[in-house]
């Protein structure tokens, strides 16, 4: 999929469908049972007996890079992978600063929980010797190259089916254990095969995320500028490298330095495997914890400094004049990453205005109604895009509508309506008279699907060409009929006219020549039209995301009042569609700073493995979301100037929280390191600071 999916050295870690001799974290599989009814599967897997030999498991980073116990004693370590990148002279910058600090943060483990939990149907046709999959989702080609390769049957015999499913965030669509063993079991007893995952299953089974510790070191000079980050990381992969198990630690690295002008970077990253559920990605997987990272750390290195956060940073910010901005090969193994187009300062300045953010100077840090208050602010870079193509495939019909056949999938990102959008500006023709398809991998020969928010660039770029293809063929045909220069014509509102001043209409359209076409095989086939839209250029979106919150000094509980996320999207191809999406994103996050948390007891067994435990934000949790998304920087690299705004809204999340919360205790010397931010932690963090206050 890319070159950080899996980093090296962790290929040694890969899981087997099934557990053979031992089982290393709650949740793995050791046995498929098939049965009528899922209630006698349930009583029929209650007859399993196992046999355990307990060991003593390894349940922190910490513990594992000992290596004192071996999660996989075969492997001989518990270190999946260890790179260090870097840019510039880091020793140097340092070596002048003015100002250093270094500080360990800590975040910790928690997941996407979609409103459905995973499921799949397999079904076999023995004579045609074909296997069809429903519930493939986010990854349908990749998924279906694998499951062929394990099944040992022709890509072409494999149909992987997407349907409409309750959100993906990451989570779903990677390739698990189940997505082998319910077409294998389904070829085995030659009879369709049913599973749903139930959400005790899914806690314990579905990809984990996030869990990272970095230790942080800033650099700042006389004038207040950062000259240098460098610093350690450690990432909580669980039991095993699942695919895509290398994306979070590696954008975690790409993304330290954020939007600011850090030309010196230098990190250690090690990958660590633990007795617990396999690490995956997560919506806005390394950026949600690096942006964290290096936000708490410029915020702490502000106070020191007394300069205004805001100040700071709009000081440090990388500016229009700087674009396209090197940020370095900061990947392990990846390359130079260059951040395309952007007016930051702006950004921010257009941020601190909405949120009137001067005018709370005077309830930072004070009491007000029996409470403390803090804003906080935070500040990313989001990628977007990924190659290496996408594909698209377009048919006028004999019935007058266009069938439109893309390679991406549709996780409830608007897919439907965002893809017409476009097609009905290209074309000329009317919504209405467009249907989308998605999620088989029959309706294009080949495509890469959704992920890295990039359906609108890679999926929507590719659905431009189709349609600049097809007009072209169209064109190109009637010209060559009526013997005339296809230069000398040109599309206007739909319809093919001469391109002089006041030219007359050769056609009126497209959707009427589908009609007439039908006993025109020639004309049919320039009405059909494949497009295949190649890149691996990324595009870049800025934002700011600033909290205003309120913290009970007596009950630790911390209320956001209000959260404001901007960014600048470059183009806005559907408002509504983005809005829901930044203001869902920002929603996860605040779930994840403040509720999400998967806890585990020093034996390895997890202890928010429901509902109950394992807290959601709901909908009336956080009524304060707003979102703004700019069109002022669009993209330069793609033919719709988009960038994605799927996972922007997430960020910075936790960063802005966490200076929040720590701006309304500041006075009673608290400093935040840790998420989440629960009554218990933060009562936590006032009792430790009383106490240090005491001595």
């Amino acid at each position: 999929m890319s070159e950080f999916t899996r980093l090296r050295g962790q290929e040694r870690f890969l899981q087997q469908p099934l557990a053979l001799d031992r089982t290393v974290y709650v949740g793995e599989p050791i046995a498929i049972v098939l049965a009528e009814s899922r209630y006698l599967a349930e009583d029929a897997a209650g007859l399993v007996e196992v046999d355990y030999e307990y060991q003593d498991p390894v349940v922190d980073a910490a513990t594992a890079l000992k290596g004192e116990r071996l999660v996989h004693p075969g492997v001989g370590t518990n270190v999946a992978s260890q790179d260090v990148v870097r840019k510039g002279d880091v020793e140097a910058a340092f070596a002048r600063a003015a100002y250093t600090r270094r500080e360990t943060f800590y975040v910790h483990r928690h997941t996407a929980a979609p409103m459905e939990t995973r499921g799949l149907v397999a079904e076999w046709e023995e004579q045609s010797g074909r296997m069809r999959v429903w519930g493939a989702t986010k990854l349908t080609f990749r998924n279906r190259e694998v499951l062929a390769g394990m099944l040992d049957m022709p890509e072409t015999d494999v149909e992987m089916i997407e349907v409409d499913v309750g959100g993906g965030f990451g989570v779903r669509g990677e390739f698990y254990p189940e997505d082998f063993l319910v077409p294998f079991a389904a070829r085995w007893c030659g009879r369709p095969v049913k599973w749903i995952e139930d959400r005790a299953e899914h806690l314990v089974a579905t990809n984990h995320s996030r869990e990272m510790q970095c230790s942080l070191e800033i650099a700042v000079d006389k004038d207040g500028f950062i000259l240098a980050l460098r610093g350690d990381v450690m990432v909580d992969l669980g039991a095993y490298a699942r695919p895509n198990g290398g994306v979070a630690p590696g954008k975690g690295l790409q993304f330290m330095c954020g939007p600011y002008q850090i030309e010196n970077a230098e990190f250690e990253l090690r990958t660590l495997v633990t007795n617990k559920t396999p690490f995956g990605s997560y919506r806005g997987p390394g950026r949600y914890e690096s942006s964290y990272f290096r936000e708490r750390i410029v915020d702490l290195a502000a106070s020191d400094l007394g300069i205004d956060p805001a100040a700071f940073r709009m000081r440090n910010l990388i500016r229009p004049d700087q674009m396209p901005w090197n940020a370095g090969a900061m990947v392990p193994g990846g390359p130079v990453a260059h951040y395309d187009t952007g007016d930051y300062p702006r950004v921010m300045q257009q941020s601190l205005d909405e949120f009137a953010y001067d005018s709370l100077m005077p309830v930072r840090g004070k009491k007000v109604d029996g409470r403390l208050h803090g804003v906080g602010i935070g500040c990313f870079v989001e990628s977007s895009g990924g190659g290496p193509s996408e594909s698209a495939r377009l048919v006028v019909t004999g019935n007058g509508r266009v069938h439109l056949y893309t390679g991406t999938s549709s996780m409830g990102q608007g897919h439907e309506t965002v893809y017409a959008q476009i097609l009905a500006d290209e074309l000329g023709v009317p919504m209405d008279a467009i249907d989308v398809f998605h999620g088989s991998t029959t309706y294009v020969k080949k495509g890469w699907g959704t992920y890295h928010s990039r359906s609108a660039v890679m999926g929507g770029s590719a659905i431009v060409l189709a349609s600049r293809t097809l007009r072209d063929q169209v064109a190109g045909l009637i010209s060559r009929r009526q013997g005339l220069d296809p230069e000398s014509l040109r599309w206007k509102a739909g319809a093919l006219v001469e391109a002089n001043e006041g030219g007359k209409q050769i056609l009126a359209s497209l959707l009427d020549l589908g009609v007439s076409a039908v006993s025109d095989p020639e004309m049919q086939l320039a009405l059909e039209a494949d497009s295949i839209y190649s890149s691996n250029e990324l595009t870049y979106t800025f934002g700011v995301q600033l909290a205003h919150v309120a913290v009970d000094p007596e009950t630790a509980v911390v209320e956001v009042l209000r959260f404001l996320t901007v960014e600048d999207v470059g183009r806005v191809l559907n408002p509504s569609v983005v809005h829901g999406q930044t203001i869902g994103a920002a929603v996860q996050g605040l779930g994840g700073t403040l509720l999400d948390h998967l806890v585990y007891d020093e034996n390895g067994q997890l202890l928010t493995g429901s509902f109950a435990d394992y807290l959601l934000p709901t909908a009336t949790d956080f009524p304060c979301v707003e979102a703004i998304s700019l069109e002022q920087s669009p993209a330069l690299n793609n033919p719709l100037g988009v960038k994605g705004a799927g996972e922007g809204g997430i960020a910075a999340v936790a960063g802005a929280v966490a200076n929040a919360v720590e701006d309304a205790l500041r006075s009673l010397g608290v400093c935040i390191r840790d998420l989440p931010l629960s009554p218990d932690k933060v009562s936590a963090l006032i009792r430790e600071a009383s106490s240090r206050h005491m001595h």
